[in-house]
């Protein structure tokens, strides 16, 4: 093949590329207004196509020109990606300041990711250092994702979490060190039926006594959280589960200390002398960091 057509061939590539990337920011960015805009002012566009370039220069064992050019669109985006990561098609970064992708990371199709994001190694060792992502995988801002293991098709990490151990396709991970919140897998992150999960759903509104009518507005009510825009990689309805069961906890000691009242007052009433001797309660509005409201806020939502 002559040079020429070469070059041909090479620039429908690129532009067809670049058109497929300036797609994917007007699917999830709302701010996006016109493609001239995205091009201009997008530094996740500027990374992106610096990095191809950079890309296509190691793999010709231009190593130096490579490095350069990464470290170029370093000082200009803010966004450091090493010229050996290989990155999938309609890859999205938003925003894009502190963000890091290391050498050996691999990302598949239709990833997104948001500032602050670190895809990162544990070990100095050669080799396979960094994670893996699949297609669809959205990692929300600040999270960092650590260690040469996979994350699997459409799972979410969400902001600020730090996840060093394989996610299942579709889960939800949040929390330091990460959690996982699914519906659709164990603790362990094994998944879990769906022909189980039905029958569970369909016991527990007999039990309580509703009627078809119920079910099917619940089933729609669960299909609207579901399909929840979930920019960050958690969706308004996630909830810590370490907050969960600290909520959990105060509100069996809470339990326990009106039980205790009921048991002093008792006693006064066999020993009166009993009664000066007082014990110090826990106060609830004192551990308000957990965020009990807000959980409690969610639960009223859903139900």
């Amino acid at each position: 093949m002559s040079l020429p057509s070469k070059l041909f061939r090479s620039l429908v590539s690129i532009k067809k590329d670049l058109k497929e990337d300036i797609d994917a920011v007007f699917n999830r960015d709302p701010a996006a207004r016109n493609s001239l805009e995205v091009i201009l002012t997008y530094p996740g566009i500027h990374a992106l196509i610096l990095h191809r370039g950079a890309h296509c220069l190691w793999n010709r064992e231009q190593k130096l020109a490579a490095r350069v050019i990464s470290y170029g669109s370093r000082i200009i985006t803010g966004i450091e990606i090493h010229p050996a990561a290989k990155i999938g098609k309609r890859f999205f970064i938003d925003h894009g300041v502190g963000v890091v992708i290391g050498e050996t990371a691999e990302i598949g199709n239709d990833v997104t990711l948001y500032h602050g994001v670190t895809l990162g190694g544990v070990s100095w060792n050669n080799g396979k250092r960094h994670p893996t992502l699949e297609d669809g995988v959205t990692v929300g801002a600040g999270a960092k994702v650590l260690g040469p293991f996979t994350v699997g098709k459409n799972a979410k990490i969400g902001s600020n979490a730090v996840v060093v151990k394989p996610v299942p396709a579709g889960a939800t991970m949040v929390g330091s060190a990460a959690r996982m919140i699914s519906d659709h897998h164990d603790e362990k992150g094994n998944p879990i039926a769906t022909k189980v999960q039905d029958a569970k759903q369909q016991e527990k509104v007999a039990q309580a006594g509703g009627s078809i009518k119920d079910q099917a507005a619940d089933t729609t009510s669960t299909a609207k959280r579901t399909n929840t825009f979930r920019a960050y990689g958690i969706d308004p309805y996630s909830q810590d589960p370490v907050a969960e069961a600290f909520a959990k906890m105060l509100e069996h000691i809470q339990q326990s200390e009106n039980r205790l009242d009921q048991l002093q007052s008792a006693m006064c009433d066999i020993d009166p002398n009993f009664c000066k001797k007082k014990y110090d309660k826990l106060c609830l509005e004192d551990l308000d960091v957990i965020g009990r409201a807000d959980i409690d806020a969610a639960d009223n939502e859903q139900k």
